[in-house]
C-alpha cells in the first residue's frame, strides 16, 4: 500500500483558539482511517481543512501526491475526494436517482447553454450520468429504491444514498463526516457493515464517529485528537491500551481492566 493523504504539522488557528494544532496523519490507499476524540477535540475541523473548507494556518497536506494548501473544494474533489456531513444534505422531494445525478456534475461537460437547446453535449452527459447512476446504485443494493423520494426512505437509508451520491464522483478517498449520527443500534450495525463492503470494493474511507463501537469495529487504523492535538495513531488496539486515549476520555484516574475511575 501507499500513501494517499498525508498532513504534515497541519494547524488552523480562529484568533487566539487552536482548533488544530501541529497535527500529523497518514491514510493508506486501502484504509478505513478513524479520527475520533471528545467533543471540541478538533475532529470536523480537522477534515474540513482535508477537504478545503478552511485553510490551514500553517502545515501542508498532500493528497495522491497533489498539494491541497489552497485548493478548493471543488479542486480538490476533481482530484478524487469526495466527502459527506453530519446532517444529511440529500434534496429530501427527489427520487434516489436524481440524487446520484448530482454527484455526477464534476464529471459532465454541459454549460448553461447546453441545458437550455438540449445539444449534443447535453443529451450525452444526460445519457452517461444515467447508466453510471444506475451503475452506482446497482452496486451498493440500492436500485429497487431508483425512483422512490429520497425523504420517504429510512434514516439509515438517506445516509446509504447520501454515500451513494458521493461515491458518484469514483473518489480515490471518501471522507465520512459521523455517519452513524442519528441512528438507532440496528441501523448503526447495517451501516458498518455497508463501510466494510465498500472498502473491500476497494474504496479508501476515512471517517469521524462518536460511536466507538463502530470505529473499533470497522477501522483499521485511527487518529485520536484533544483539544486541537494529536495524541495517539495507531491500530484499534493500540489506542484502547493507550493512556492518553484514556485519560481523554475519562479523566486521570486508576485503571481498572479497561475501564477507568476519574480522580
Amino acid at each position: 500500500m501507499s500513501a494517499l493523504l498525508i498532513a504534515k504539522n497541519v494547524s488552523k488557528h480562529f484568533g487566539g483558539l487552536k482548533a488544530v494544532d501541529g497535527v500529523d496523519m497518514t491514510i493508506q490507499e486501502g484504509d478505513i482511517f478513524g479520527i475520533i476524540g471528545p467533543n471540541g477535540a478538533g475532529k470536523t475541523t480537522f477534515f474540513n481543512i482535508c477537504s478545503g473548507v478552511y485553510k490551514p494556518t500553517h502545515g501542508e497536506i498532500t493528497f495522491d501526491d497533489h498539494s491541497l494548501v489552497g485548493q478548493k473544494p471543488e479542486q480538490i474533489a476533481r482530484l478524487g475526494m469526495a466527502r459527506t456531513f453530519q446532517n444529511i444534505r440529500l434534496f429530501k422531494y427527489m427520487s434516489v436517482l436524481d440524487n446520484i445525478f448530482i454527484g455526477f456534475q464534476t464529471k459532465t461537460r454541459t454549460e448553461l447553454t447546453d441545458a437550455i437547446l438540449h445539444t449534443a453535449t447535453y443529451k450525452d452527459d444526460e445519457r452517461l450520468i444515467r447508466e453510471e447512476g444506475l451503475k452506482v446504485l446497482d452496486s451498493l443494493g440500492l436500485l429497487p429504491f431508483k425512483d422512490t423520494k429520497a425523504g420517504n426512505l429510512s434514516y439509515g437509508m438517506q445516509r446509504k444514498v447520501e454515500i451513494a451520491r458521493a461515491l458518484a464522483l469514483g473518489p480515490k478517498l471518501l471522507l465520512l463526516d459521523e455517519p452513524a449520527a442519528g441512528m438507532n443500534q440496528q441501523e448503526k450495525q447495517e451501516l458498518m457493515r455497508f463501510v466494510i463492503d465498500l472498502n473491500k470494493k476497494g474504496y479508501t474511507i476515512a471517517l469521524i464517529e462518536h460511536d466507538m463501537r463502530f470505529v473499533m469495529n470497522s477501522c483499521n487504523r485511527i487518529l485520536v485528537l484533544n483539544f486541537g492535538q494529536k495524541i495517539c495513531e495507531g491500530t484499534p488496539e493500540e489506542v484502547r491500551e493507550d493512556k492518553g486515549v484514556n485519560e481523554a476520555y475519562f479523566g486521570k484516574g486508576l485503571l481498572v481492566g479497561r475501564k477507568a475511575v476519574a480522580v
